[in-house]
């Protein structure tokens, strides 16, 4: 073959005769976490990854999600954060419409919907249910179409209708924990965000230091399409949404 580069010309995998040192158990990995192995495997080693880390102000929203909840107990979903986090991914997208984008060879192919994919944890493996059409629909459906996917996905009954066509890809950790994370994206989107467990911090308001509800945010982007300071627009615009949501609808 002519020029270029060099390929992936890997060592093999090492073999070892674990039980020489000490005892083992050899369990079969779920086929959920066979799939997705390979499939993440490809998407690191064919897609140049950067991660832009940010964190947002969410003391104002946090506040107004209890209230929801207050208000709707019994009646209406309970809405999460990440709930906040898809309607306010949506907004941040129809501003920076490459990061809704897929690469089709030498073509940016952009995409006049909306389908949110968020990572659910289910006791098979990862999986990455869908929100379709979530520029139509308002937080309080988000929520409630987000517990019944997350729901099935713990069950096994999610379809595959359920897991394609995304547009983009949100996942959340906040609930366990960390300051943030480098996600994988997944192919063939080009971004992925990434969400860490909210801390109060002091932070300086130009006057005087103030507890402050603060969300870090982790994106990964395919830097084949996208550069370090659209990343860091993209960010930035979806700190400020979900510091005031009202953002959102504009």
């Amino acid at each position: 073959s002519g020029g270029g580069g060099p390929g992936l010309d890997l060592l093999p995998w090492p073999k070892v005769d674990f039980a020489k040192f000490g005892p083992i158990e050899r369990t079969k990995l779920a086929r959920i976490r066979r799939i997705s192995a390979a499939n993440l495997a490809r998407n690191w080693v064919m897609i140049p990854h950067v991660t832009q880390h940010d964190e947002a102000d969410v003391t104002e929203l946090e506040a107004f999600r209890a209230r929801l909840n207050q208000e709707g107990a019994g009646t209406k979903p309970k809405v999460t954060l990440l709930a906040f986090v898809v309607k306010a991914c949506v907004a941040a997208l129809r501003r920076y419409p490459e990061f809704n984008a897929s690469l089709d060879g030498d073509e940016l192919v952009l995409k006049r919907y909306f389908h949110v994919g968020f990572a659910a944890d289910t006791p098979n493996g990862l999986v990455v249910p869908v929100v379709r059409d979530a520029d139509s629909k308002g937080v309080l459906e988000i929520a409630g179409e987000l517990a019944a996917l997350a729901a099935r996905a713990r069950e096994g009954k999610l379809t595959l209708a359920d897991m394609q066509g995304g547009t983009f890809s949100v996942s959340s950790l906040g609930g366990i924990g960390g300051t943030g994370f480098t996600p994988i994206i997944n192919a063939p989107e080009v971004a992925v965000l990434g969400v860490s467990r909210t801390a109060t911090r002091p932070v300086w308001s130009g006057k005087e230091f103030a507890p402050r509800l603060m969300l870090p945010l982790s994106l990964s982007y395919d830097h084949r399409v996208i550069d370090g300071a659209a990343a860091a627009r993209f960010t930035v615009h979806l700190a400020q949404v979900l510091a005031d949501v009202r953002l959102a609808v504009l």
